[in-house]
């Protein structure tokens, strides 16, 4: 297979961002943490579920203000559909991570947007959550707006935490994707913090990881409980939950993305699990 024809669009920048259309403007993001009058209202932007263990998980939203996907990331899609699903001004959506607390430890899910206004940090700190006290950090994948908040200034932001990442995504990255500064740059610097994994593998905290490969190729869905992550599976879940067979524009390989959110659905269904997604939108859980 070549996937060296399978480029991200124009820029980072733009993949970054995923087209998003602010409803309402915000201060410029900065590299430093907000100040605590920044902060009042975090608490929205969070939302814990306890599981049946005693573990707890917990949506963080990364971006700042509401965030609407355009309805040209989704290709196909006519203008009566997206007026009939009451889409008509674009696609609710989110940039989020995850935090699961377990009696031994705390790891999260992706990392967020960084220094290109990534809030994740600032509602950690709300959290009362320190990122010296992160532990593992579980990769869906390795688009920008995933692990750009793994560094900051080149050094680690996580500087106890050990990255988990399927093989086949690290694989693909380094040898066969083109612009891959930056995920280049986060495996060196990460590197001897980083342990590779397979599809079915059982993580440590009783997290398994899933195949949910063609958005990228290694992107990994990861249960744990009646949760189960799916990382980007959903660009416009208001949409795709009911049309799975619509992909972003940042689904690198299309129809192997149509058959990872039909499947995934379909096993959350017969499964009774909630989905976490790193786009659905606020509060970051869907039945």
């Amino acid at each position: 297979m070549n996937l060296k024809k399978w480029v991200l669009f124009p820029s980072l920048f733009i993949a970054l961002l995923g087209c998003q259309v602010e409803k309402k403007s915000e201060p410029a993001p900065s590299a430093s943490l907000p100040k605590k009058e920044a902060q009042e209202n975090d608490p929205s932007y969070t939302k814990t579920i306890a599981l049946e263990d005693g573990s707890t998980i917990t949506w963080i939203q990364d971006n700042q203000g509401e965030k609407l996907n355009p309805k040209d990331l989704f290709a196909g899609v006519s203008d009566s559909l997206y007026n009939s699903l009451g889409l008509s001004e674009g696609v609710p959506s989110t940039v989020s991570a995850y935090l699961l607390e377990t009696s031994k430890e705390k790891i999260l899910f992706d990392a967020g947007l960084g220094n290109f206004g990534g809030q994740l940090l600032s509602r950690l700190e709300t959290l009362k959550v320190s990122p010296d006290s992160i532990s593992k950090i579980y990769l869906t994948h390795l688009h920008m707006d995933h692990i750009n908040g793994l560094i900051r200034d080149s050094l680690k932001v996580f500087k106890n935490a050990t990255l988990y990442l399927s093989k086949i995504e690290k694989e693909a990255w380094l040898n066969d994707i083109e612009n891959n500064q930056l995920q280049k740059t986060v495996l060196e610097i990460y590197k001897d913090n980083l342990k590779e994994f397979a599809f079915g593998d059982s993580l440590p905290e009783g997290v398994l990881a899933i195949d949910a490969a063609g958005h990228t190729p290694g992107h990994t869905a990861f249960q744990k409980g009646n949760i189960i992550v799916v990382g980007d599976l959903f660009h416009g879940y208001a949409l795709q939950v009911k049309y799975p067979e619509y992909n972003s524009n940042y689904d690198m390989d299309k129809e192997k993305s149509i058959t990872a959110r039909k499947r995934i659905l379909e096993y959350a269904k017969n499964n009774n699990l909630t989905m976490a997604g790193m786009h659905t939108p606020a509060p970051g859980f869907q039945k």
